[in-house]
């Protein structure tokens, strides 16, 4: 009987986190890509809040590893017509990017002279 409980309340949570799901992805504030699922609240804000924001709800800030990845990200950009911080740093070699963790960068999908803000992008 406790399997059968045990199942039953999974079901129901599954249930419920699929609904949540669909009324987030309906007002645009979550979109998924490789098994991520990207979040936003919409909120403007600054680099480090946005870091501490996504470290508090268990994530971590945006970090483009494909272009699937990138796709979604954009989705919020174009959605709220604004532009995304990424979990990108410059490293300590002038013009080379990393993550913000120091692993190097595989991805990348820039415009030509793109990220061209010297440290403020």
């Amino acid at each position: 009987l406790a399997g059968t409980e045990n199942g039953d309340i999974i079901q129901q949570l599954e249930y419920r986190i699929s609904r949540l799901e669909k009324v987030l992805r309906f007002s645009n504030m979550i979109t998924e890509s490789g098994g991520k699922v990207f979040a936003t609240n919409g909120k403007k804000a600054d680099f480090d809040a946005t870091v501490e924001k996504c470290r508090e709800a268990g994530g971590s800030i945006a970090s483009p590893r494909s272009s699937g990845e990138n796709d979604a990200i954009l989705h919020f950009v174009k959605y709220f017509n604004t532009y995304a911080y990424l979990g990108i740093k410059q490293s300590l070699i002038p013009g080379k990017f990393q993550f913000l963790n120091g692993a190097p960068l595989r991805y990348t999908n820039w415009y030509s002279n793109e990220p061209s803000g010297k440290g403020e992008e």
